[in-house]
């Protein structure tokens, strides 16, 4: 048995895959200040559908799969540990000065942003090495010295340390970390070359100092954790979701959290790779996950999961860039509990603000009074009152009419239903808005994709979605109201290794190419080995034509650079590489290689079926419910049962299809199926 959570901003998913492979969904709220309990609730639900107690349940389990957003909202929130910053001699401002880049370059209203690192609390050491391993200057270790005692008397917390060629040669980085050892014993540290092996110093910088402040946090955080589980029974394994779209235990993600900033929103296109293949073999999908603060949007193409070095924590080119490879998501502050306002104009808006799980829609009678998306949907009939969660929490549909008639459809004079649409209206054209803007960038036509609709609000609106993309095909996976989770339970243990190792085509070093390879081919074995499980490892270039300021991901067809004819296929994959994205490829100029990396992973469960346990239900009349439509009006829809929906047989809409977890609308001009696997099938 095991068990895979993701914590979201509203609710917290729980996925219980049995022995035999079923899996089980399972939702508690998300409680902000301790998501453990959160977490410990959740696991506490499935306990009590399967008659057993919480101890009985965790001393079954082998292993606990977690996605938190607790690294990325103490980043947000500066409730990261109060860190210093160790550079080079002359190089104090690295953070401040960044890579360049604005949003807006003519808006000069915009404040500079600020460093990750204030330049109060980075401090300079007198040390030089050159590109070539060269010593200009020694490391002065009593300066170094010095330097510590200063942290210690401020109450540093963590250290960073960022000094230049390290990723080549890292002796004086190494060195430091024993210095800190001995003065600051017991205080977390971070070297830029072991947290992110690239070339360009900002982000190598921006990296060491996010990871140093999560360093004593997420300690805390994930040690707490294991420690709570274990009180409860627990014997297994706890293992971590990274960014990377994989997992690693613990202890590991302890000391290195800069690979868990993106934890659970990386699962969804994981997921919704899987489906997508199982379902109708596409290659191209939109998978969109619909939670309660945001809709995190991410396309997979040719069957790949996309990936970025580009993950920002905040605005781009304002926030805090993470720099380590994630899998790449858009979010937008648009979800379930998304509050709806009117401006000084009179105009409405929907999100970003939240209401999140404390105090929630209206409809939670937990203290919220601001109308949301939820509660526009309540207003519409979408929602059944005496069923959201499986019926184990009521909702107050009276709550939701008295906030929209008060915040929105009394101030400008429209009926609450109208009001309601509007809402819901406006905060689907704010999601067809995001995702256009990811497949038009990367030259994807909707129409020749499938949507993927995963999250508890999900269903709610991606049938609208979907028609405004153009793109007919709608899939809503069984497991799609915990879909990260879902994907979580799915995914593999995986990590990633990265060396710099810079040469071109016109005299390229096959020597030192080759050492880098089998460096990270060593660190690839080490840490499958460490799994138990056979791993299997791809090796990716990072390159770029002589000239260009920024390089692309080339995949090696060859993990040896043995012949010409070797570096000439490495060519050639770049050149076809740089076409695809870019549509030009320039065979005149050189291609320089900038730096390697080695991606290894160790599936963690067999290649086995992975169903949805189907809820045997009672047999009982055909219900209706009269649903709002802005083009019909009131419509009396058939309520249907998800589990009870025949298998391949197409109907047509109107109809609301009902889990424990989620409800799915289908407006009057779409059709739908429920595929043999489970999952919805509509035609928008």
């Amino acid at each position: 048995m095991r068990f895979a959570t993701d914590t979201g901003g509203t609710f917290t998913d729980l996925v219980v895959e049995d022995d035999d492979g079923s899996i089980t969904l399972h939702k508690a709220s998300t409680v902000p200040s301790d998501p453990v309990a959160g977490v410990l609730e959740a696991l506490a639900i499935a306990a009590e559908a399967r008659g057993l107690t919480l101890r009985t349940l965790l001393g079954r389990a082998e292993s606990f799969i977690h996605g938190t957003t607790h690294a990325i909202n103490a980043i947000i929130t500066g409730r990261a540990a109060r860190t210093g910053l160790i550079v080079s001699a002359g190089h104090r401002d690295i953070l401040m000065f960044r890579e360049g880049g604005r949003t807006e370059p003519f808006n000069h209203t915009i404040p500079y942003p600020k460093p990750y690192i204030s330049r109060e609390l980075t401090f300079e050491v007198p040390e030089r090495v050159l590109a070539d391993g060269t010593i200009l200057t020694a490391l002065d270790e009593a300066a170094v010295i010095e330097t510590l005692e200063q942290m210690r008397v401020q109450g540093m917390k963590a250290v960073a340390v960022v000094l230049l060629w390290s990723t080549v040669h890292p002796a004086h980085e190494l060195r430091i970390g024993e210095l800190i050892e001995a003065h600051l014993p017991g205080v977390p540290y971070s070297l830029s070359h072991a947290v992110n092996a690239t070339l360009r110093e900002f982000r190598r910088a921006s990296s060491a100092a996010i990871d140093a402040s999560l360093k004593p946090l997420m300690t805390r955080y994930l040690g707490s954790l294991s420690e709570r589980l274990k009180s409860e029974g627990f014997d297994g394994k706890v293992m971590v979701l990274t960014s990377a779209g994989g997992m690693v235990e613990a202890a590991e993600v302890a000391g290195s959290p800069i690979k868990i900033i993106n934890s659970g929103p990386s699962m969804a296109p994981v997921a919704g790779q899987h489906y997508a293949e199982r379902e109708g073999g596409w290659r191209t999908a939109i998978v969109a996950d619909t939670g309660g603060t945001t809709y995190d949007i991410s396309l997979v193409s040719d069957g790949r999961i996309p990936m970025t070095r580009d993950l920002w924590i905040g605005e781009p080119y304002r926030g805090h860039l993470a720099g380590y490879p994630s899998v790449d998501v858009k979010s937008v502050g648009a979800g379930g509990g998304s509050i709806a306002s009117l401006d000084a104009a009179g105009l409405l808006h929907v999100g970003p603000d939240s209401a999140g799980s404390t105090p929630g829609p209206a409809c939670y009678g937990r203290g919220g009074t601001r109308p949301t998306v939820t509660d526009a949907c309540m207003v519409l009939g979408y929602l059944d009152p005496d069923y959201f969660l499986g019926g184990t929490m009521q909702l107050d549909a009276p709550a939701s009419f008295a906030a929209i008639q008060r915040d929105i459809a009394g101030r400008l004079g429209t009926s609450v239903e109208e009001a309601a649409w509007s809402i819901l209206d406006l905060a689907t054209e704010n999601m067809v808005q995001a995702i256009q803007e990811l497949t038009v960038n990367q030259g994807i036509d909707a129409a020749e994709a499938v949507l993927i609709g995963g999250g508890g609000a999900a269903g709610l609106n991606s049938v609208f979605i979907a028609r405004r993309l153009g793109c007919r095909r709608l899939l809503i996976p069984e497991t799609g109201a915990a879909m990260s989770a879902a994907g979580a339970m799915i995914s593999d243990i995986a990590s990633e290794f990265a060396a710099t190792a810079h040469t071109s085509t016109a005299a390229f070093d096959r020597v030192r190419v080759n050492a880098a390879i089998g460096q990270l081919r060593d660190q690839a074995d080490g840490f499958a080995a460490r799994t138990g499980l056979a791993g299997t490892t791809e090796f990716i270039a990072e390159a770029r034509y002589e000239g260009q300021a920024w390089d692309i991901d080339v995949p090696l067809l060859s993990a040896r650079f043995d012949t010409d004819a070797d570096v000439a296929d490495f060519r050639a994959a770049f050149d076809t590489m740089h076409e695809q994205i870019f549509t030009i490829r320039d065979e005149a100029s050189e291609v320089e290689l900038i730096g390697l990396r080695a991606r290894v992973r160790c599936p963690a469960r067999p290649d086995a079926p992975f169903l949805l346990k189907s809820v045997a239900l009672e047999d009982g009349p055909a219900r209706t419910r009269r649903v709002y439509f802005a083009a019909e009006g009131w419509v009396e829809t058939p309520v249907l049962r998800w589990d009870a929906v025949p298998a391949d047989t197409d109907f047509a809409g109107p109809a609301l299809i009902e889990s424990p977890f989620t409800t799915v609308v289908v407006d009057p001009p779409a059709r739908f199926r429920r595929s043999t696997a489970g999952a919805l099938l509509i035609e928008a």
